[in-house]
């Protein structure tokens, strides 16, 4: 592999992230198809349950007229092999003819896990696979760890000031938000991407909030609400709109016992109650993130107020931090701070992989925790990679 094979595979990662928000739970993947160091196919996986990014590529050159017959083809994901919502992309590969298949990283589903690489070298195709493994395997970072561990991927999320306020009242609006209009836009396509929203009933009794992407299109995220005294009004916005995208309240035993009327008012609105165990007066987060991982949810966003987004990082849950900056002193104005609940902290948290986008005069800043799910794959390495 060289420098023109870099390339190439870079253009089929930025191909890839076009699907993000509409393939989940599915990777999010790229392929071009190159013949005499020319383009001649491109495509990528738009939405979940569509047409992988092979078979876009194959028909892409079919629309410009040209065989992919002893071309290249370069995709981000190993090629499935099996029958699911569509057919298995190795087979239309070996019918293309194509000569060569660089692949990213392999899949390590159980489904995969190598099959398709081996697939395609059976019907003589050369095969390599590491090509910007790292970079193709932070795109799809949720996806790698649920299929490493069958845990769910947890992405911390908040706006603040520039002096660390979270919230804030406009007296002249009596608007919340923090951010502006193109950062909210955002979040929302980062709601798009998750399985389930999560708050602190403490948001839930101050902003009434609906916890729904918008624009309101596709698939909606289940949305989770700490509840460990059972306090969720029964006319929130939330218990008013099951119908059209599932709530599940995360309770504990003794406040189910304590409010059996609420309780039973709050199941017949169609909510659905998850309650733990008694653990002090929180709800138990490993044994509600270990439910939702059951349930196939590979990501979850927390939205939460301070204390909430404290415990996660104090329990070490997270998996990502998306903060949203905006060029903002609130001083004694804002009401929240996130460093108060995060006080007993015994050392710093470092982030890995941080990127920052602007959104007018805001500023975005993500980063990775440490996560083992990011190491080389089992399934192939740069180091076995061959025909």
């Amino acid at each position: 592999m060289n420098a023109q094979d870099e390339k190439f595979m870079r253009s089929a990662l930025k191909l890839a992230e076009k699907g993000l928000g509409a393939v989940e739970p599915n990777p999010a993947v790229g392929c071009l198809i190159v013949k005499g160091g020319q383009v001649i196919g491109k495509g990528y996986h738009k939405k979940f349950g569509g047409p992988h990014a092979e078979i876009n590529a194959l028909a892409d050159c079919a629309t410009l007229g040209i065989k992919p017959e002893g071309a290249t083809m370069y995709v981000t994901l190993e090629p499935c092999c099996h029958v699911g919502k569509t057919g298995p992309c190795t087979e239309a590969i070996v019918q293309a003819r194509v000569a060569r298949v660089i692949v990213a990283v392999g899949d390590p589903s159980g489904h995969a896990g190598g099959k398709g690489l081996d697939q395609l070298r059976r019907a003589g195709i050369k095969v390599e696979v590491g090509l910007c493994e790292e970079e193709a395997r932070l795109l799809n970072a949720p996806f790698f760890k649920y299929a490493a561990t069958g845990k769910c991927w947890v992405v911390l999320k908040w706006a603040q000031s520039i002096d660390g306020k979270l919230a804030y009242v406009d007296p002249s609006t009596e608007r919340r938000w923090i951010s502006n209009e193109q950062s909210r836009a955002d979040a929302h396509r980062l709601r798009r991407r998750v399985g389930a929203v999560l708050v602190g009933i403490n948001t839930v009794l101050a902003d009434d909030p609906m916890l729904t992407p918008r624009p309101s299109k596709g698939k909606k995220p289940i949305r989770v609400i700490l509840d460990s005294s059972l306090r969720i009004p029964l006319k929130s916005h939330l218990l008013r709109t099951t119908k059209t995208s599932p709530v599940l309240i995360c309770t504990r035993k003794a406040a189910v016992e304590a409010n059996a009327k609420h309780a039973e008012r709050i199941r017949n609105r169609g909510a659905e109650l998850l309650v733990c165990e008694d653990s002090g007066e929180t709800t138990d987060l490993h044994f509600l993130l270990d439910h939702l991982s059951g349930r196939g949810i590979q990501q979850v966003l927390v939205e939460g107020g301070p204390r909430v987004l404290a415990s996660f990082l104090r329990e070490g849950l997270a998996d990502e931090v998306c903060v949203y900056i905006a060029p903002k002193i609130l001083g004694a104005d804002g009401t929240a701070f996130i460093g108060e609940p995060m006080t007993d902290l015994m050392q710093g948290i470092g982030l890995d992989h941080v990127q920052i986008k602007t959104f007018g005069d805001d500023m975005c800043m993500r980063g990775l925790l440490a996560d083992p799910s990011l190491q080389p794959s089992p399934v192939e390495s740069p180091m076995n990679a061959g025909s």
